[in-house]
Parts: C-alpha cells; sequence; structure tokens
C-alpha cells in the first residue's frame, strides 16, 4: 500500500535525492531529461522522438538534445525505423535500466529517513 506524503514530506525526498544525485559524482541529468528517461524505461515501448516530444510537449529538437546527452552516457541508444524511416526509435540500455533502478533504490532509501 502506498504511503501518504504530506507536502512538505514530498518536496523534503524531492529535494534529498536530487542532492544525493547532484552529490554522486555521476553525470547531472536535468529535468526533460530525466522525464525522457523514466519515460523510456517505465512505459512500454516503442518510443520515438515523435512520441516523446508530444507526449512531454516540446519540440522534437528539445528531445533530440537530451537524446544527444542521454546517448553519450550510454542510458539510450538510436536508430532509425527500418519500415518508416522517418521515425527515429529510442532504445533501452543496460546501463540505462542500471541507472533507473539505482534511481528507484534511492528514492525508497530517502523514503524510509523522511521523518513522520
Amino acid at each position: 500500500m502506498p504511503t501518504s506524503l504530506r507536502p512538505s514530506q514530498a518536496l523534503r525526498l524531492w529535494h534529498d535525492v536530487t542532492f544525493d544525485l547532484v552529490r554522486d559524482g555521476e553525470p547531472d541529468l536535468s529535468a526533460r531529461q530525466i522525464a525522457v528517461l523514466l519515460t523510456v524505461y517505465l512505459e512500454m515501448p516503442p518510443h520515438t522522438v515523435r512520441g516523446l516530444a508530444a507526449k512531454l510537449g516540446v519540440t522534437k529538437p528539445a528531445i533530440t538534445r537530451a537524446l544527444d546527452t542521454m546517448g553519450r552516457l550510454g542510458l539510450v541508444t538510436r536508430h532509425r525505423d527500418a519500415s518508416d524511416r522517418r521515425n527515429v526509435v529510442v532504445q533501452r540500455t543496460v546501463a540505462g535500466a542500471l541507472a533507473v533502478e539505482r534511481l528507484g533504490d534511492l528514492i525508497i532509501a530517502r523514503h524510509k529517513e523522511l521523518p513522520p
């Protein structure tokens, strides 16, 4: 059963997790990049640049820039859709799956530390 959080606790959790992500020595991801990463890993594929742009309400170039950075970090890969060369398909990687799992573990650990 999910635990209810007061707004102050939710903000504290967000703060603490973000703080840990900044201090962990790994490259920082922007809010947009995290939204893209979580969409790719938590929602069923296929994921395309066009579809991600529509879902997040941003331009395709904004998604492309986010994916460029995430690709350099090994979190996702991209390739042209063989059946429709206009589409660019975004795929998961092992490194990306591990990063998302680590983020989930961090959120759980920080949630457990919240004062009642």
